[in-house]
């Protein structure tokens, strides 16, 4: 049981969790909640694609972690799981994930393959330590499990089913940016050039900001694009309540330029998607 829990925990459930519920919340914004066994085994693909990238890149970060404080208690770094054990654990995941997209459909499986793509590989292992463009580079297969969910029941994606996707997009940046800010001595001392932990503090906030301004003014695109699902009270009114804390908490840390504010901006970013994507699947429910 033991060890069960420790690749539990090597697979960073708070990571996946996410991007599996924007896949699952995906599928029943483009059915209107309409439940069938493709949902089922989309949600499984997106568990099994998800914990198996973040597995196979915590293979690939391992000496990374073991050099950063916020990191170095992971299985991996701490050496309480056998490297080689972990990266064939992953594998498996990884495969058993594109055997069920493959089932499901072709779509989702080549953009379950692209999404695996992009992390391990474009990111991971040919990014991260040498651009601080990296989370540019590798934000697209956090929104690939939007477009996976959508797939899933219909492989003719939509113009809404895009826009989330891109949505997903420009929120990394603001997130990994603003935990980068708080932990600037962790990824200088790991040698990961996350653009705010390189550049000088006032600079850094200023990023954040644009990346603030860009993510709100791009939320607002939904409900004049996205269709009717997207203009009810019912999303826009969360919409509108997590933008107006996201804004707030920018403006604080520029008020604020200390650690702890910026804490409570990355915080706040956390609980962003998953509000806008229950809502819409609520209102699509609904409507």
């Amino acid at each position: 049981m033991n060890n069960a829990k420790l690749y539990f925990i090597l697979t960073k459930p708070h990571v996946w969790s996410l991007l599996v519920f924007t896949g699952s919340a995906g599928y029943l914004i483009a059915s209107k909640g309409s439940i069938d066994l493709n949902f089922l085994l989309v949600t499984i693909a997106l568990v099994f694609g998800t914990a198996g990238a973040n597995t196979v890149t915590g293979y690939f970060d391992m000496d990374i972690d073991q050099v950063m404080f916020r990191t170095m208690n992971r299985p991996l770094p701490k050496g309480d799981i056998p490297p080689n054990n972990a990266l064939y654990f992953g594998l498996l995941l990884v495969i058993l994930s594109l055997t069920l997209s493959f089932y499901i459909n072709i779509i989702t499986f080549v953009l379950m393959a692209a999404g695996l793509f992009n992390n391990i590989i474009m990111y991971s292992v040919w990014t991260k330590r040498k651009t601080p463009w990296n989370i540019i580079i590798g934000a697209p297969s956090g929104g690939m499990p939007t477009l996976i969910g959508f797939a899933a029941y219909n492989p003719v994606l939509t113009i809404d089913a895009w826009l989330l996707f891109l949505l997903v997009i420009i929120w990394t940046p603001l997130h990994i940016w603003s935990l980068a800010l708080r932990y600037r001595d962790d990824y200088l001392r790991a040698g990961v050039p996350m653009l705010t932990s390189i550049l000088p503090i006032d600079k850094a906030i200023k990023v954040l900001g644009i990346s603030t301004l860009a993510l709100i003014g791009f939320s607002f695109l939904l409900p004049v694009y996205g269709g009717p699902i997207y203009q009810s009270p019912i999303f826009l009114i969360p919409l509108a309540i997590v933008n107006i804390a996201t804004l707030y908490y920018t403006i604080l840390t520029f008020k604020r330029i200390d650690i702890d504010t910026v804490w409570r901006l990355f915080k706040i970013t956390s609980p962003y998607l998953t509000i806008v994507y229950l809502f819409a699947a609520i209102s699509s429910v609904l409507l």
